[in-house]
C-alpha cells in the first residue's frame, strides 16, 4: 500500500509518500510544495493542486492522510489554510484518492508516542524509523510522514484499529 501524507498550507505545503509491505514502512518520498510570499492566493491554490497532482500521477498513491483542520485564534489565516486544504481535497477527487483526516496530536502520537511532540522530535522518530539520515527530510515534511504512518498503522493493525480508522473526507 502507497499512503500520500500531507500537512497542508498556502506558502509551504509539506508532503511524505511511505509504503507499507508486510507491516514495515519505507519511505518513497518526502518533501515540500513551496509558494513565494509574493504571489497571489489564486496562484499558490494552481501551483498547489499542480503539485499534488503531480505527486498522485508519480507515486499512484492507495490514499491520502491529512492534517485536520483546526481553528486558531486569526480567521482570516484559518480561511487561507481551509482555501490550500480544498484545493488538495479537490485535485486528490479528481484522481480517485480517498483521503482521510488525523489530528496533529493523534498523528503525533503514532508516530512518537507522544501527541504534543516538537515537530523536531517528529523529525528524529521519522529519521530512526524509517532509517533515513535526518537532514534528508525537511521540517514541514515531518508531520505528513507522520500523518501517512497514523493512516498505515491503523489499516494494517485488522479489524481491532480498523474501528479507530476514520471516515474519508
Amino acid at each position: 500500500m502507497v499512503i500520500l501524507g500531507i500537512d497542508p498550507a498556502i506558502r509551504t505545503t509539506g508532503y511524505g509518500v511511505l509504503r507499507l509491505e508486510n507491516g514495515m514502512f519505507s519511505v518513497i518520498d518526502c518533501g515540500v510544495i513551496e509558494n513565494s510570499a509574493r504571489l497571489p492566493h489564486t496562484q499558490c491554490l494552481r501551483r498547489l493542486a499542480g503539485g499534488i497532482r503531480e505527486l498522485v500521477t508519480t507515486f499512484r498513491p492507495d490514499a491520502a492522510a491529512l492534517e485536520e483542520p483546526f481553528m486558531g485564534k486569526n480567521a482570516a489565516t484559518a480561511i487561507i489554510l481551509g482555501m490550500a486544504r480544498g484545493a488538495i481535497l479537490a485535485t486528490l477527487a479528481e484522481q480517485g484518492i480517498p483521503c482521510y483526516a488525523y489530528s496533529p496530536r493523534r498523528a503525533k502520537k503514532a508516530a512518537v508516542g507522544n501527541g504534543g511532540a516538537a515537530k523536531e522530535q517528529v523529525a528524529l522518530m521519522m529519521a530512526a524509523q524509517l532509517r533515513m539520515e535526518l537532514e534528508r527530510i525537511p521540517l514541514d515534511a515531518t508531520d505528513a510522514l507522520a500523518l501517512a504512518m497514523c493512516h498505515g498503522q491503523l489499516v494494517a493493525g485488522g479489524p481491532a484499529m480498523a474501528e479507530l480508522l476514520t471516515k474519508p473526507i
